[in-house]
């Protein structure tokens, strides 16, 4: 199963980056897992928060596949404790999921016709984070993920 981070937002600063290297490198004997951070051009920008949506919206869209199995992280999703995450992984991988796609959106949340796309809906906290730390814990739940799957000492019961 491939694994893609979609990430709204700009580049991620150094330090950030070189966490993500870390657990990426660390999950890659298991699995490969890539971030593709979704910028708007600069003259798409708005402060107008619904336009904003909307123009994320199109381009999440026009990325998206049939074959791409969508789980959105929103504020309001399904709150799942690293097992829980471990055992959804583990399902999909049983069923064909042949592309994962986590999103995280944008600063304004998404539109419902990306709600509705999205096959899951998880929520990491009750805590608001910044976006590229988002990226970061996603990328360590990943690899804590794929340890629990394959019994490394990683994760403590």
């Amino acid at each position: 199963m491939n694994i893609e981070i979609w990430s709204i937002g700009k580049e991620s600063d150094p330090f950030i980056e070189e966490g993500l290297r870390y657990y990426f490198s660390k999950t890659k004997p298991w699995n490969s897992v890539e971030l593709h951070v979704l910028q708007l051009p600069k003259k798409a920008l708005t402060t107008d928060t619904e336009l904003a949506k909307k123009r994320e919206e199109e381009m999440i869209l026009k990325r998206l596949q049939p074959a791409h199995y969508l789980v959105l992280l929103d504020e309001k999703g399904k709150m799942l404790d690293s097992v829980q995450w471990a055992q959804q992984f583990q399902q999909m991988m049983n069923t064909g999921v042949k592309t994962l796609v986590i999103l995280i959106g944008g600063a304004f949340g998404v539109t419902e016709a990306i709600k509705k796309q999205a096959k899951q809906c998880w929520s990491l906290s009750a805590l608001v984070f910044p976006h590229q730390l988002v990226r970061l814990i996603v990328a360590e739940q990943v690899y804590r993920t794929f340890s629990i799957l394959n019994n490394s000492p990683y994760h403590h019961v």
